[in-house]
Order: structure tokens, then sequence, then C-alpha cells
């Protein structure tokens, strides 16, 4: 991102380790020196820190006696460190750890740079949708019966029943396809209006209630962007935090109710023959890139407001390590739910374990429904979901906009009419996922805009930092951000065990695709050819830049690979016939 200034890695410790190509050496000093090249003149830079509302500034000026301009770069830095935490602990922990997690844990036994910008903003074009359907669900609890427990409703079908389970042997089948709760109508039939569309090629106009709820998210995430660190950062405060208070509360409510630990066992189950199955690993790569956000560009963006010197690796061990707890966490939660629900209805708990929107927006509603207080448990639980949603939709919208107006430098100084012009652009295209058929779209972006495409994009992260920048040259970088150089461990990690997982996901990815479904529909073959170019599109932003890098570059074919394979820092070496990235040295170093 930003002329490929920005280095990233499958490992997220160099995902918030920002190391500008140019300038390697920048500390926070008042005057550093440095050598553009071996014999070639010095530069001076010199760094001010000013401090306004609360938000250090700095101005960076690059003085060459060899150059008669002068460079002057200022960029904000995060006010207080804990803003850059919460930010960055939000992000990661978003939705998907709350119905992505849990259910698949149960089910599997127990020039890139364009490419993450462009995957975040397909992400943001149906995400924002689940925010608009968590405050659809937020604003219509506040009733004394919450609208998804009968079947008296105007959107209900004869379909529907309110003893579709029961507590005899005679039970219903959960997959009954002739009997539906009250819930799944509700969100298909009151929310969706799913009834009133044929498939993807009938979606019909925007259900003005939706819509509705996504003009206030779209408002809410404009407000909250619109001058950068400086709002966000405040705005995480509440967002990052108030989801650790409703699980708790949810936990100490679920584990009380019959069954609950029935359903815990099933999440701690561990079936160790799964692992031989490559879609348990596939899963958990995907995952781990979704919700973690690596390869998203977020964290990248996030730490490119921090300090030079900043800890970069105690930020990374926090940031994994509480993303990994919540994600355990919130499967007790949601599990002791679905434990309850497994014996109030008799039914196998893998029956009523569902992926998913599936999870939050029908069977966790459904569960709380059956409690004492249910109302106002259900706003509580979708304030949890809002709160979850928010500051992940901030974070993936941060990433397109700082990753552009680093590109382009002139959009800086029109921020916040930018970050106007982007949150439209979402506003608008998302209204297809607001239609009839709206689901069938959000399926359809959900299963190609992020699934092989980032695993693609940080294989190839992974690739350009470990063998082509370097590990030596990486670890010397991060040494000079935190005063030593990474272990032993996470040097093998980059160079051999991390490429070599992502291209195995990659490719198993890729040979063993299923095409998407809702339900029983299955989508036309123009849908999934669609899909594909969404996929692709992302992906392809790869070879498109780095061929128009290569055939813009001066020189011979190996002066054109040489300039395009080495950072810029060391381009004049590369002019003195000195290029590291052609000795075996550099390939072998460890």
């Amino acid at each position: 991102m930003g002329k490929a200034e920005k280095l990233h890695n499958i490992s997220s410790f160099p995902s918030l380790c920002i190391i500008k190509a140019r300038s390697p050496v920048k500390q926070m000093s008042s005057v550093v020196a440095k050598e553009s090249n071996a014999m070639g003149p010095k530069e001076m830079e010199l760094i001010l820190v000013k401090e306004q509302n609360g938000m250090q500034f700095t101005n960076s000026t690059l003085i060459n006696p060899a150059q008669t301009s002068i460079e002057t770069e200022e960029r904000e830095t995060w006010g207080k460190k804990i803003d850059f935490l919460l930010s960055v602990i939000g992000f990661a922990v978003d939705l998907a750890n709350v119905w992505r997690f849990p259910y698949l844990c149960y089910k599997n036994g127990g020039g890139v740079g364009f490419t993450v910008i462009l995957i975040s903003l397909y992400v943001g074009f149906f995400y924002n949708v689940i925010i608009a359907w968590a405050l659809h669900y937020f604003f219509s609890s506040f009733t004394m019966d919450l609208p998804w427990i009968h079947c008296n409703n105007t959107w209900n079908s004869l379909n529907c029943s309110d003893t579709r389970f029961s507590n005899s042997s005679d039970s219903f089948d959960i997959n009954d396809t002739y009997k539906t709760t009250p819930a799944a109508e509700y969100f298909e039939r009151g929310v969706l209006h799913l009834h009133q569309s044929k498939g993807i090629d009938d979606l019909g106009l925007p259900r003005w209630q939706l819509t509705s709820c996504l003009v206030i998210v779209i408002v809410l995430l404009y407000f909250s962007l619109w001058k950068g660190v400086k709002t966000s950062g405040k705005v995480v405060w509440i967002t990052a935090t108030m989801p650790y208070v409703v699980l708790t509360a949810l936990l100490l409510r679920g584990v009380t109710l019959p069954g609950a630990i029935d359903g815990i066992k099933a999440y701690l189950s561990v079936d160790f023959y799964r692992l031989c199955e490559a879609s348990v690993w596939i899963d958990a790569a995907t995952q781990i890139c979704f919700s973690l956000g690596v390869g998203f560009g977020v964290l990248i963006a996030f730490s490119s407001y921090n300090k030079f010197t900043n800890n970069c690796y105690r930020d990374a061990i926090i940031t994994t390590s509480v993303n990994s707890l919540t994600s355990f966490f919130s499967g007790f939660v949601i599990f002791s739910f679905l434990g309850y629900m497994s014996q109030k209805h008799n039914v196998p708990i893998g029956d009523v374990a569902k992926d998913g929107p599936g999870l939050i927006f029908i069977i966790y509603p459904e569960a709380i429904a059956t409690l004492p207080l249910s109302s106002a448990w259900a706003v509580v639980f979708f304030i949890m979901l809002l709160t979850l949603g928010i500051d992940s939709a901030m974070g993936g919208m941060e990433s397109v906009i700082t990753g552009l107006i680093d590109e382009f430098k002139f959009l800086h100084r029109h921020r916040e009419l930018f970050t106007l012009f982007i949150v439209l652009s979402t506003f608008l295209t998302s209204l297809f996922c607001v239609t009839n058929g709206g689901i069938y779209v959000f399926t359809l972006l959900d299963h190609f805009a992020a699934g092989t495409s980032i695993l693609f994009g940080v294989l190839i992260e992974a690739i350009g930092v470990a063998w082509f920048y370097g590990v030596g040259q990486f670890s010397d970088d991060i040494k000079q951000m935190i005063g030593r150089r990474p272990g032993l461990y996470w040097r093998l990690c980059w160079k051999f065990v991390s490429p070599c997982f992502l291209l195995f996901v990659v490719v198993v990815s890729i040979v063993t695709f299923r095409p998407p479904n809702y339900g029983t529909y299955i989508f036309p073959d123009w849908a999934n050819v669609v899909g594909w170019i969404i996929a692709t599109s992302s992906m392809a932003m790869v070879p498109i830049y780095a061929t128009y890098k290569f055939c813009s570059l001066p020189g011979s074919f190996r002066e054109k690979l040489a300039y395009a394979i080495t950072p810029e820092k060391e381009h004049g070496l590369v002019e003195n016939g000195e290029v590291r990235q052609f000795t075996l040295r550099h390939w072998l170093m460890v």
C-alpha cells in the first residue's frame, strides 16, 4: 500500500510493524542522518513533533544536499497508546468471533496493497448490511412480546408452527421442509422479505426499513472516520469494550440454563481425525485471516499512525491473544444456549448449530425469546452485535481510506470529502443486499469476496516480505524499531512455514471449490461466474500492477527486474550493480 512502502506478513507480528522502504532508519528524534547509498551524499531528516487537541502530529522534512527540493510529510499519530490497541482489538474481535468461530470448532472437531484494499471494499458492501440487520432487530426488541415468538403476524406463512419442536420422542426433525419456526420466518419473511423473490435474478426494490437502518449505519461510520484516528480512536472505547460486558452477562445467564453443560461439552469435544481433512485447515486459515484481519490492510493502516519506535511485538502478542481468547470465550456463550435449545426441543445439538446469519438472527433470538425478561436480553444481545460490527466496519473502511490516501497524496487534503465518497459508494452498492432477494447477493459476496482471494493476498505478502525483501533485512528493520531482532521461531515461520501452509490452503481451496447456496436455493451458473470475477478482480491487482511497474521502469530487462524487486532505498545500489536479491546468500538467509 502506498507504493508498496508498507510490508505485511502472514504472522500478525510483522503486520503491526510498519517499515517505510525509503527511510527505515527514521527515529523519533530531532535530527537523523542516513546514507542514501554506499558512497552517495548524506540525507538529513528533521522530525518535529507537535500536539493539537490531544493528538500528536509529526512533521518530517527530508533534506538532501544533492537535491534542490525539500520533501515534507505530515502524519497524525494516536493520542494515546490504548486508542491504538482498542482499535486493533475492536477490528479483530468482530461478528466472525461470535457466529463463525464457535460453529467451525464444532464442525471441525474441536502491488498486494491494491488487492487488500479491494477485498476490504468488497467486504464492506455486505458487512454493513449485517449491522443494519442487527439494528433492525434492536429496534424490534423494544416490545413486550418479541415479534419472532408467534405465528400470528402478517408475514407468517401456513407452514409456521409454534410447536415445530416437541419434548416427546416423536419430535419434528429440525430439517423438516414443511414447517418453520417463528424466528426463521421473522428473519426471512419479516425482515428480508425473501418470499417475495424467486432468486438472485429477481431482487426487487430495496426495503425501506432495512434501507433506513443502513443509512444510520453509514452515518455512524462516516462521523467515526471523517477525522481519521482523532475520532475513531475515541469511538472504540465504547465499541471495543462493550461486547465483553455483554458476553459475560450472557454467559452467566447461559450456564444456568438446562442443557447448557451438554452444549459446552459438544463445543469442547475434539475429533482428531478431522485434522486429516483439507476443509478443516481451509476453514481455520480463512477464519484467522477474516477475524484477526491479516491481509485486509487494517492492521497496517492502524499501525501507520504509531510512532516509529512503537513496540509492535508486544502489540501483536496482545492483539492475537485477545482475539483468540475472545473467540474461545464466545464459544462457551453460544453453545450454552445451543445446548439449552437442544434439550428444550429434544434434538441433537448438531441439528441446532448453524453457521453464518442463521446462528445470530434465528437460533440465538429464538433461545433468548424463551428466557424471562426476553425483551431486555434481546436488547442487550443486539447491542453487542452492533458494537462488534461497527468497530470492525470502521477498521475495514479505514484500511481503504488510508491505503488510497497514502498512494494518492492529494487526497490527504480532502480526507472528509474522500471519506464521504467511499461510504456513499459502499451504501449504494449495499442497497442490492437490502432488496427482497438481497440475501442472495449477500451470500454471493460472502462466499467469493474474501475467501480464496484473501488467502492469496496473504500468501503474496508473505513471499514478498520473507523472500524478496528478505527476512534478514526485515529483522534488521524491526530491531531499529524495538531494539532487538525477532527470534529464530518467527524467522522460520516467515520464511518457510507460513508461505508453504498458505500455498497449500490456496491450492486446495480452489481444487475443492463448491458453489454457494442459500438453503435449498442453488445459484445459477452466471451468478457463480460473477462471483469468480469478484474474487479474481482483487487477486488480479498483483500481476496487473507488477506488469505496469515493470514496464514503466528504465533500463534493460535485468535492470528492470532489479528495480522491481528491491525497495526504493536500495535503488542507489542497483545503479552500481549491487543487487542483494541476485545473490544466493539473500535467498538462503534466515
